[in-house]
């Protein structure tokens, strides 16, 4: 019988071999590169600056493949992680993780390509790696918990192409637009059915809110987003999906921007996570009677212990802290809410109404009992795109982990008072508002909360003393405390910050 999970996957390797990745072997790829006739192998992995790297390979003859596959390679950890690593002792490994494996999409010699992990001279993996760290947090948290930490996120973005009069959008109003008013869709496809074939897991895409037009050229919001998995995995797919966009966009001689703030007064590009509980393969996100469980209100006190600090991985450049005001549809304070896009955390509506809808619109349909409160999450929304995506999915991995540790009674406290079911920046909310913390106005704020927390995230050895000042002195020298109002009364000023941070993350 077809395994459901791998049956159509878009993915040329795991169609070939009819395997769930993560049971990919050496040989199984062996015999893909002898059958496919791969001619290159590729290694891909990200460095401190958060962007991939790539190191090519000759396949020259069989024996050297798999060298190659089983020996990995020397690189300069020098020059990839300049922070942490001086010239005089600078060797690295990069190993690959097998079930990464994917056909280049872009090129025409068959190539194969593998995210990779970093390893040091001792064949240990390398502490201040980010895909480390990750998986330390991970470990830490099932060790911990019992449970298993998923996640997945959405990509918001920015596409820019010439101005065409025909059928102008409305500023500010591309929420789901069609064709002929997004002018972008089909590269938006386009660029979901290439992740697919990286692997990446999608659930839908949408032309989003943000569009307007500036010096002849046309701004148009779109976003991808992923299905839940292992938080590993999540990572390694936004992290390829970028990759994929920004190649795909210079193939159609169009531009693309991450940045969370591209211009004043305009929707900014978010990078929200979703999460979920997972126990023995079951979501515990939902109690019994599908409702927020228990479990799940103890991690998001654990995220709301953790949000000012949680910005040190999320929120790295200035421009971040422009999409972070009021009434833009992004978060400026501590608190969460059931469908609230004003909190930070939101948990979003989900099928758990006991109606079969499909029934309902579809008279034909046979009612059924398909289990649907398995689609349930709670999702952070204050990241973007300037995020450092494995430091990330590992300090959120962190705070829930912290809420769970926490005293039953005092996590459910703060989540009872950090809870908002009402849009908290309307006037009339004022005296709500003021109770709540506030998240941090700049890098440099956000630094200090890092600093103030930092023995909570280097507990089980998940981030390394040394990662953590490094992301402090990065933070610090963008010496942003007055840039917002500076640069909101300076539109040069704010031209050039734009500029500056046009292509992070």
């Amino acid at each position: 019988m077809m395994d459901k999970k791998l049956a159509l996957n878009p993915n040329e390797v795991v169609a070939f071999l009819k395997k769930d990745p993560k049971d990919f072997t050496r040989d199984d790829l062996i015999n893909f590169i002898c059958e496919k006739g791969i001619r290159m192998i590729d290694f891909m992995y990200p460095a401190e600056d958060g962007r991939v790297k790539t190191l090519n390979f000759t396949v020259n003859n069989l024996e050297y493949a798999e060298t190659v596959l089983t020996e990995g390679e020397r690189v300069d950890g020098s020059s990839l992680f300049p922070s942490f690593i001086e010239a005089g002792n600078s060797d690295l490994y990069v190993i690959p993780r097998y079930r990464t494996a994917f056909v280049d999409p872009f090129i025409e010699i068959p190539t194969l390509c593998f995210l990779c992990g970093f390893y040091d001279k001792s064949g240990k993996p390398f502490d201040c790696a980010p895909h480390a760290t990750l998986m330390r947090a991970e470990k830490a948290f099932e060790e911990s918990t019992g449970m298993q930490f998923e996640a997945m996120g959405e990509l918001e973005y920015y596409v820019i192409c010439d101005e065409d009069p025909l059928f102008p959008a409305t500023d500010q109003k591309g929420y789901h637009e069609s064709e002929p008013f997004a002018k972008l869709n089909d590269f938006r496809r386009d660029c979901m059915d290439h992740v697919a074939r990286t692997g990446g897991q999608i659930k839908y895409g949408h032309s989003e809110v943000g569009n307007f037009t500036l010096d002849g050229k046309v701004y148009e919001q779109n976003e991808i987003e992923f299905l839940p998995c292992p938080v590993e995995t999540a990572a390694d797919q936004l992290l390829l999906a970028k990759w994929v966009i920004r190649n795909l966009a210079y193939k159609y001689s169009l531009d693309v921007s991450f940045a969370p703030k591209i211009t004043t007064g305009k929707a900014g590009s978010g990078m929200h996570i979703h999460m979920r509980l997972m126990k023995d393969g079951v979501n515990v996100t939902l109690d019994k009677e599908g409702k927020l469980s228990e479990l799940s209100r103890r991690a998001i006190a654990g995220m709301m212990m953790m949000a000012p600090s949680i910005t040190a991985f999320g929120n790295k450049n200035p421009t971040s802290y422009f999409r972070l005001v009021p009434h833009q549809e992004a978060p400026t304070n501590v608190c969460w809410g059931m469908s609230n896009r004003s909190a930070l955390v939101r948990v979003p509506l989900g099928w758990n109404s006991g109606v079969d809808m499909c029934a309902e619109v579809n008279p034909s349909e046979k009612p059924s009992d398909r289990k649907t409160t398995g689609k349930q999450t709670f999702e952070m929304r204050s990241p973007d795109c300037s995020a450092d995506i494995y430091q990330l999915m590992a300090g959120l991995c962190v705070a829930a982990r912290i809420g769970l540790e926490t005293p039953v009674d005092q996590a459910l406290k703060l989540a009872d008072d950090t809870f908002v079911d009402i849009d908290i920046h309307k006037s009339e909310n004022a005296a709500r508002l003021a109770a709540l913390k506030q998240l941090p106005t700049c890098c440099v704020e956000s630094a200090d909360c890092l600093e103030k927390d930092r023995e909570i995230y280097q507990a089980a050895g998940v981030f390394r003393p040394r990662m953590i000042d490094g992301i402090i002195k990065a933070l610090r020298a963008q010496n942003d405390g007055k840039l917002h109002k500076e640069a909101t009364a300076d539109t040069k000023l704010m031209r050039n910050l734009v500029a500056k941070f046009f292509y992070c993350g």
